[in-house]
Protein backbone atom coordinates (compact mmCIF):
# COMPACT_ATOMS: atom_id res chain seq x y z
CA UNK A 1 0.00 0.00 0.00
CA UNK A 2 1.80 3.28 -1.35
CA UNK A 3 0.48 6.90 0.21
CA UNK A 4 0.38 9.59 -2.22
CA UNK A 5 0.47 13.40 -2.77
CA UNK A 6 -2.56 16.17 -4.09
CA UNK A 7 -1.39 19.54 -4.23
CA UNK A 8 -4.71 21.35 -3.05
CA UNK A 9 -4.82 25.43 -4.07
CA UNK A 10 -6.82 26.58 -1.29
CA UNK A 11 -8.41 29.90 -2.75
CA UNK A 12 -10.67 32.22 0.22
CA UNK A 13 -10.16 30.26 3.78
CA UNK A 14 -9.95 32.87 5.49
CA UNK A 15 -13.07 33.69 5.73
CA UNK A 16 -15.55 32.17 8.17
CA UNK A 17 -16.87 28.78 6.01
CA UNK A 18 -13.84 28.62 4.40
CA UNK A 19 -11.74 28.15 7.52
CA UNK A 20 -13.53 26.05 9.37
CA UNK A 21 -15.77 23.75 7.51
CA UNK A 22 -13.08 23.45 4.58
CA UNK A 23 -9.91 23.74 6.11
CA UNK A 24 -9.74 23.01 9.38
CA UNK A 25 -12.62 20.50 9.48
CA UNK A 26 -12.03 18.94 6.64
CA UNK A 27 -8.88 18.86 5.06
CA UNK A 28 -6.30 19.63 7.95
CA UNK A 29 -8.66 16.70 10.02
CA UNK A 30 -7.82 14.42 6.73
CA UNK A 31 -4.42 14.74 7.30
CA UNK A 32 -4.91 14.15 11.05
CA UNK A 33 -6.22 10.98 10.09
CA UNK A 34 -3.97 9.84 7.63
CA UNK A 35 -5.41 10.94 4.54
CA UNK A 36 -8.15 9.09 2.53
CA UNK A 37 -8.04 5.88 1.66
CA UNK A 38 -8.67 4.88 -2.00
CA UNK A 39 -10.47 1.21 -3.03
CA UNK A 40 -7.14 -0.40 -3.96
CA UNK A 41 -5.86 0.23 -0.47
CA UNK A 42 -3.28 3.45 -1.26
CA UNK A 43 -3.58 6.65 0.85
CA UNK A 44 -4.17 9.74 -0.86
CA UNK A 45 -2.70 13.06 1.77
CA UNK A 46 -3.71 16.27 0.83
CA UNK A 47 -0.65 18.90 0.52
CA UNK A 48 -2.88 22.12 0.73
CA UNK A 49 -1.27 25.72 -0.28
CA UNK A 50 -3.34 28.36 0.97
CA UNK A 51 -3.55 31.27 -1.44
CA UNK A 52 -4.86 34.89 -0.53
CA UNK A 53 -4.71 38.59 -0.75
CA UNK A 54 -3.66 39.20 2.89
CA UNK A 55 -0.75 38.07 3.73
CA UNK A 56 -0.72 38.33 7.39
CA UNK A 57 -3.92 36.44 7.57
CA UNK A 58 -2.58 33.76 5.33
CA UNK A 59 0.95 33.27 7.10
CA UNK A 60 -1.12 33.34 10.45
CA UNK A 61 -3.53 30.66 9.73
CA UNK A 62 -1.18 28.52 7.45
CA UNK A 63 1.09 28.23 10.88
CA UNK A 64 -1.90 27.66 13.29
CA UNK A 65 -2.78 24.21 11.34
CA UNK A 66 0.70 23.15 10.47
CA UNK A 67 0.64 23.95 7.04
CA UNK A 68 4.05 24.89 5.25
CA UNK A 69 2.56 26.64 2.13
CA UNK A 70 1.27 30.00 1.47
CA UNK A 71 1.08 32.77 -0.73
CA UNK A 72 -0.16 35.72 -2.26
CA UNK A 73 0.42 34.46 -5.90
CA UNK A 74 -2.91 32.84 -7.36
CA UNK A 75 -1.34 32.57 -10.80
CA UNK A 76 1.96 31.44 -9.72
CA UNK A 77 0.31 29.10 -7.82
CA UNK A 78 -2.22 27.58 -10.95
CA UNK A 79 1.58 27.41 -12.88
CA UNK A 80 2.74 24.77 -10.62
CA UNK A 81 1.74 21.40 -12.43
CA UNK A 82 2.44 19.88 -8.80
CA UNK A 83 -0.59 21.43 -7.47
CA UNK A 84 -3.72 19.54 -9.41
CA UNK A 85 -7.02 20.44 -7.97
CA UNK A 86 -7.81 24.43 -7.05
CA UNK A 87 -10.52 25.04 -4.20
CA UNK A 88 -12.80 28.43 -4.03
CA UNK A 89 -14.41 29.93 -0.82
CA UNK A 90 -13.97 33.86 -1.55
CA UNK A 91 -16.41 35.64 -2.98
CA UNK A 92 -19.38 34.48 -4.78
CA UNK A 93 -19.05 37.37 -7.46
CA UNK A 94 -15.49 36.31 -8.47
CA UNK A 95 -16.27 32.92 -8.25
CA UNK A 96 -16.76 32.30 -12.04
CA UNK A 97 -13.84 33.80 -13.01
CA UNK A 98 -11.65 31.93 -10.54
CA UNK A 99 -13.11 28.76 -11.61
CA UNK A 100 -12.41 29.31 -15.49
CA UNK A 101 -8.58 30.43 -14.64
CA UNK A 102 -8.29 27.42 -12.87
CA UNK A 103 -9.49 25.04 -15.69
CA UNK A 104 -7.66 27.07 -17.83
CA UNK A 105 -4.93 26.18 -16.24
CA UNK A 106 -5.72 22.28 -16.28
CA UNK A 107 -6.68 22.06 -12.22
CA UNK A 108 -9.51 20.03 -11.13
CA UNK A 109 -12.02 22.68 -9.45
CA UNK A 110 -13.65 22.33 -6.80
CA UNK A 111 -15.90 25.41 -5.30
CA UNK A 112 -18.32 26.97 -2.52
CA UNK A 113 -22.29 27.44 -3.52
CA UNK A 114 -23.15 29.58 -5.24
CA UNK A 115 -21.34 28.92 -8.09
CA UNK A 116 -22.24 32.36 -9.58
CA UNK A 117 -24.46 35.23 -9.07
CA UNK A 118 -26.29 34.90 -12.24
CA UNK A 119 -27.60 31.59 -14.07
CA UNK A 120 -25.99 32.69 -17.15
CA UNK A 121 -22.64 32.62 -15.35
CA UNK A 122 -23.39 29.51 -13.37
CA UNK A 123 -24.39 27.93 -17.10
CA UNK A 124 -21.36 28.99 -18.79
CA UNK A 125 -18.92 27.79 -16.19
CA UNK A 126 -20.04 24.61 -15.92
CA UNK A 127 -20.34 24.11 -19.55
CA UNK A 128 -16.57 25.14 -19.52
CA UNK A 129 -15.87 22.42 -16.86
CA UNK A 130 -18.02 20.22 -18.34
CA UNK A 131 -16.52 20.41 -21.94
CA UNK A 132 -12.56 20.49 -20.31
CA UNK A 133 -12.46 16.82 -19.05
CA UNK A 134 -11.30 17.71 -16.01
CA UNK A 135 -12.80 17.30 -12.33
CA UNK A 136 -15.37 19.30 -11.05
CA UNK A 137 -17.91 19.89 -7.78
CA UNK A 138 -19.73 22.30 -5.98
CA UNK A 139 -20.14 21.80 -2.00
CA UNK A 140 -23.55 20.33 -1.18
CA UNK A 141 -22.62 19.66 2.65
CA UNK A 142 -26.23 19.74 3.62
CA UNK A 143 -27.40 16.33 2.26
CA UNK A 144 -24.48 14.56 4.45
CA UNK A 145 -26.12 16.39 7.87
CA UNK A 146 -27.23 13.09 10.12
CA UNK A 147 -30.48 14.43 10.65
CA UNK A 148 -31.14 14.34 6.84
CA UNK A 149 -29.42 11.16 6.10
CA UNK A 150 -31.67 9.88 8.74
CA UNK A 151 -34.68 11.20 7.04
CA UNK A 152 -33.34 9.94 3.61
CA UNK A 153 -33.50 6.64 5.09
CA UNK A 154 -37.12 6.76 6.38
CA UNK A 155 -37.46 7.66 2.91
CA UNK A 156 -36.07 5.26 1.10
CA UNK A 157 -37.36 2.70 3.42
CA UNK A 158 -41.01 3.65 2.27
CA UNK A 159 -41.75 4.94 5.73
CA UNK A 160 -43.97 8.15 4.41
CA UNK A 161 -46.36 5.77 2.05
CA UNK A 162 -47.04 8.94 -0.75
CA UNK A 163 -44.76 11.96 0.66
CA UNK A 164 -47.31 14.62 0.66
CA UNK A 165 -45.29 17.61 1.57
CA UNK A 166 -42.85 19.41 3.49
CA UNK A 167 -42.27 22.56 5.59
CA UNK A 168 -38.92 23.60 5.85
CA UNK A 169 -37.69 26.09 8.97
CA UNK A 170 -34.68 27.87 8.63
CA UNK A 171 -32.80 30.80 10.67
CA UNK A 172 -32.28 32.49 13.49
CA UNK A 173 -31.79 36.14 15.03
CA UNK A 174 -28.44 37.89 13.58
CA UNK A 175 -27.61 40.95 15.62
CA UNK A 176 -28.16 44.24 14.09
CA UNK A 177 -24.97 45.32 15.19
CA UNK A 178 -25.60 48.46 17.91
CA UNK A 179 -26.13 46.65 20.72
CA UNK A 180 -24.25 43.09 20.23
CA UNK A 181 -21.43 42.12 17.46
CA UNK A 182 -22.84 40.80 14.51
CA UNK A 183 -22.16 36.89 14.26
CA UNK A 184 -22.51 37.36 10.42
CA UNK A 185 -20.69 39.07 7.93
CA UNK A 186 -22.22 42.73 6.77
CA UNK A 187 -21.61 42.12 3.50
CA UNK A 188 -24.38 39.17 3.37
CA UNK A 189 -27.06 42.30 4.00
CA UNK A 190 -25.43 43.82 0.58
CA UNK A 191 -27.48 43.34 -2.43
CA UNK A 192 -24.07 45.40 -4.14
CA UNK A 193 -21.52 42.50 -2.40
CA UNK A 194 -23.23 39.13 -3.24
CA UNK A 195 -25.62 39.23 -0.29
CA UNK A 196 -29.12 38.34 0.43
CA UNK A 197 -31.23 35.40 2.08
CA UNK A 198 -32.55 34.08 -1.14
CA UNK A 199 -28.88 34.09 -3.13
CA UNK A 200 -27.44 32.20 -0.04
CA UNK A 201 -29.81 29.52 0.84
CA UNK A 202 -31.88 28.98 -1.99
CA UNK A 203 -28.65 26.81 -3.71
CA UNK A 204 -28.78 24.87 -1.02
CA UNK A 205 -32.92 23.79 -0.75
CA UNK A 206 -32.77 23.10 -4.73
CA UNK A 207 -30.36 20.43 -3.41
CA UNK A 208 -32.20 19.15 -0.96
CA UNK A 209 -35.73 19.19 -2.28
CA UNK A 210 -34.12 17.49 -6.10
CA UNK A 211 -32.40 14.71 -3.84
CA UNK A 212 -35.07 14.05 -0.89
CA UNK A 213 -38.11 14.66 -1.52
CA UNK A 214 -38.75 15.70 -5.29
CA UNK A 215 -37.36 17.57 -8.44
CA UNK A 216 -38.62 21.37 -8.29
CA UNK A 217 -41.56 21.94 -11.23
CA UNK A 218 -42.29 26.07 -10.03
CA UNK A 219 -42.05 28.72 -6.81
CA UNK A 220 -43.75 31.39 -5.27
CA UNK A 221 -41.64 33.31 -3.51
CA UNK A 222 -41.75 36.70 -1.60
CA UNK A 223 -38.53 38.47 0.17
CA UNK A 224 -38.08 40.70 2.47
CA UNK A 225 -35.75 43.30 3.96
CA UNK A 226 -37.13 43.39 7.95
CA UNK A 227 -33.39 45.09 9.01
CA UNK A 228 -32.96 48.01 7.37
CA UNK A 229 -30.27 49.36 8.80
CA UNK A 230 -27.52 47.60 10.18
CA UNK A 231 -23.86 47.91 11.97
CA UNK A 232 -21.06 46.05 10.03
CA UNK A 233 -17.44 45.51 11.59
CA UNK A 234 -16.71 48.39 12.28
CA UNK A 235 -19.01 49.72 14.32
CA UNK A 236 -20.36 51.34 10.92
CA UNK A 237 -24.28 51.84 10.68
CA UNK A 238 -24.79 51.75 6.91
CA UNK A 239 -28.02 50.62 5.08
CA UNK A 240 -29.33 46.67 4.54
CA UNK A 241 -30.23 46.32 0.27
CA UNK A 242 -30.01 42.63 0.62
CA UNK A 243 -33.11 40.72 1.29
CA UNK A 244 -32.87 39.30 4.76
CA UNK A 245 -35.83 36.80 4.65
CA UNK A 246 -37.98 34.70 2.44
CA UNK A 247 -41.05 32.72 2.30
CA UNK A 248 -41.78 30.56 -0.46
CA UNK A 249 -43.71 27.66 -1.55
CA UNK A 250 -42.29 25.30 -4.52
CA UNK A 251 -44.34 22.50 -6.26
CA UNK A 252 -42.29 19.15 -6.62
CA UNK A 253 -42.66 16.17 -8.85
CA UNK A 254 -42.11 13.40 -5.80
CA UNK A 255 -39.68 10.37 -6.49
CA UNK A 256 -42.75 8.21 -7.02
CA UNK A 257 -43.96 11.17 -9.87
CA UNK A 258 -47.25 12.26 -7.50
CA UNK A 259 -46.75 16.04 -6.31
CA UNK A 260 -45.37 17.19 -3.43
CA UNK A 261 -45.81 20.71 -1.80
CA UNK A 262 -42.78 22.54 -0.48
CA UNK A 263 -43.14 25.35 1.98
CA UNK A 264 -39.75 26.98 2.65
CA UNK A 265 -39.71 29.64 5.71
CA UNK A 266 -36.09 31.62 6.07
CA UNK A 267 -35.13 34.20 8.14
CA UNK A 268 -32.01 35.85 9.83
CA UNK A 269 -34.33 37.89 11.50
CA UNK A 270 -36.66 35.32 14.12
CA UNK A 271 -36.08 33.51 17.34
CA UNK A 272 -35.87 30.11 17.49
CA UNK A 273 -38.50 28.19 19.29
CA UNK A 274 -38.09 24.61 17.78
CA UNK A 275 -36.14 21.51 17.36
CA UNK A 276 -33.23 23.16 15.84
CA UNK A 277 -31.80 26.23 13.63
CA UNK A 278 -33.05 24.40 10.43
CA UNK A 279 -36.29 21.62 10.83
CA UNK A 280 -37.84 19.39 7.68
CA UNK A 281 -41.32 18.39 9.03
CA UNK A 282 -41.92 15.57 5.67
CA UNK A 283 -45.93 14.41 5.85
CA UNK A 284 -46.69 11.14 4.55
CA UNK A 285 -50.13 9.03 4.20
CA UNK A 286 -48.02 6.18 6.40
CA UNK A 287 -46.21 8.46 8.32
CA UNK A 288 -43.95 11.42 9.59
CA UNK A 289 -40.91 12.78 10.51
CA UNK A 290 -39.12 16.07 11.73
CA UNK A 291 -35.17 16.28 11.07
CA UNK A 292 -32.86 18.73 11.99
CA UNK A 293 -29.32 19.25 11.60
CA UNK A 294 -28.52 15.50 14.00
CA UNK A 295 -31.79 14.41 14.69
CA UNK A 296 -34.88 12.90 13.45
CA UNK A 297 -37.92 11.95 15.24
CA UNK A 298 -40.64 10.21 13.77
CA UNK A 299 -44.20 9.37 13.82
CA UNK A 300 -46.34 6.25 12.00
CA UNK A 301 -49.50 6.25 10.92
CA UNK A 302 -50.62 3.77 13.97
CA UNK A 303 -48.85 5.69 16.70
CA UNK A 304 -50.94 9.09 15.53
CA UNK A 305 -52.68 10.05 18.50
CA UNK A 306 -56.17 11.90 18.38
CA UNK A 307 -55.80 15.56 19.54
CA UNK A 308 -59.78 17.24 20.39
CA UNK A 309 -59.84 21.10 19.68
CA UNK A 310 -61.17 22.50 21.97
CA UNK A 311 -60.35 26.82 22.40
CA UNK A 312 -61.83 26.09 25.93
CA UNK A 313 -59.77 24.07 27.56
CA UNK A 314 -55.99 23.83 28.40
CA UNK A 315 -54.29 21.21 26.18
CA UNK A 316 -53.01 18.53 28.17
CA UNK A 317 -51.00 16.98 25.23
CA UNK A 318 -47.14 17.18 25.12
CA UNK A 319 -47.24 16.59 21.42
CA UNK A 320 -43.42 16.62 21.30
CA UNK A 321 -43.35 13.12 23.19
CA UNK A 322 -45.27 11.49 20.48
CA UNK A 323 -42.83 11.07 17.94
CA UNK A 324 -39.72 8.54 18.10
CA UNK A 325 -36.63 9.00 17.58
CA UNK A 326 -34.26 7.80 14.95
CA UNK A 327 -31.13 6.24 16.27
CA UNK A 328 -27.50 6.86 15.32
CA UNK A 329 -27.33 3.54 13.52
CA UNK A 330 -23.78 4.84 12.69
CA UNK A 331 -21.07 7.43 13.40
CA UNK A 332 -21.42 10.67 11.34
CA UNK A 333 -18.74 12.39 10.09
CA UNK A 334 -18.59 16.61 9.85
CA UNK A 335 -20.51 17.21 6.44
CA UNK A 336 -17.87 18.80 4.41
CA UNK A 337 -15.32 16.91 4.71
CA UNK A 338 -17.36 13.55 3.38
CA UNK A 339 -17.77 15.36 0.53
CA UNK A 340 -14.15 16.46 0.11
CA UNK A 341 -13.51 12.39 0.62
CA UNK A 342 -15.73 11.67 -2.28
CA UNK A 343 -14.21 14.61 -4.47
CA UNK A 344 -10.61 13.40 -4.24
CA UNK A 345 -11.28 9.73 -4.31
CA UNK A 346 -13.68 11.38 -7.57
CA UNK A 347 -9.79 13.18 -8.93
CA UNK A 348 -7.61 10.19 -8.10
CA UNK A 349 -9.09 7.12 -8.83
CA UNK A 350 -12.44 8.49 -10.81
CA UNK A 351 -14.83 7.32 -8.19
CA UNK A 352 -18.48 8.20 -8.99
CA UNK A 353 -19.16 11.68 -8.49
CA UNK A 354 -22.56 13.19 -9.05
CA UNK A 355 -22.28 17.14 -7.29
CA UNK A 356 -21.01 19.01 -9.81
CA UNK A 357 -21.10 22.05 -11.52
CA UNK A 358 -24.01 21.51 -13.53
CA UNK A 359 -25.85 20.50 -10.12
CA UNK A 360 -24.71 24.04 -8.85
CA UNK A 361 -26.10 25.81 -11.48
CA UNK A 362 -29.16 24.21 -10.19
CA UNK A 363 -29.60 26.24 -7.62
CA UNK A 364 -28.79 29.74 -9.30
CA UNK A 365 -31.64 28.57 -11.58
CA UNK A 366 -33.64 28.28 -8.53
CA UNK A 367 -32.04 31.32 -6.95
CA UNK A 368 -33.04 33.50 -10.13
CA UNK A 369 -36.97 32.02 -10.22
CA UNK A 370 -37.54 33.17 -6.91
CA UNK A 371 -36.02 36.40 -6.96
CA UNK A 372 -38.01 36.72 -10.41
CA UNK A 373 -41.66 35.31 -8.73
CA UNK A 374 -40.66 38.17 -6.02
CA UNK A 375 -40.31 40.45 -8.83
CA UNK A 376 -43.53 39.48 -10.77
CA UNK A 377 -45.77 38.16 -7.28
CA UNK A 378 -46.28 35.26 -8.98
CA UNK A 379 -45.15 31.27 -9.44
CA UNK A 380 -42.68 30.60 -11.75
CA UNK A 381 -42.06 27.33 -13.90
CA UNK A 382 -38.23 25.91 -12.51
CA UNK A 383 -37.60 23.72 -16.02
CA UNK A 384 -35.36 21.43 -16.40
CA UNK A 385 -31.59 22.52 -17.07
CA UNK A 386 -29.80 21.63 -19.69
CA UNK A 387 -25.92 21.58 -19.67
Amino acid sequence: MATQRLGIIMHGVTGRMGMNQHLIRSIVAIRNQGGVALSNGDTVMPDPILIGRNAGKIEALARSQGIARWGTDLDAALADKEDTVFFDAGTTQMRPQLLARALRAGKHVYCEKPIATTLGEAVEIAKMAEKSGLKHGAVQDKLFLPGLRKLDMLRRAGFFGRMLSLRLEFGYWVFEGDLQPIQRPSWNYRAEDGGGMILDMMCHWRYVLDNLFGQVKSISCLGATHIPERWDENGTKYQATADDAAYAIAELVGHNGEPVIAQLNMSWATRVRRDDLVTFHVDGTHGSAVAGLQECRAQSRVATPRPVWNPDVKQTMNFFDQWQEIPDSQAYDNGFKIQWEHFIRHVVEDAPYRWTLPEGAKGVQLVEAALQSWKERRFVDVPPLSI
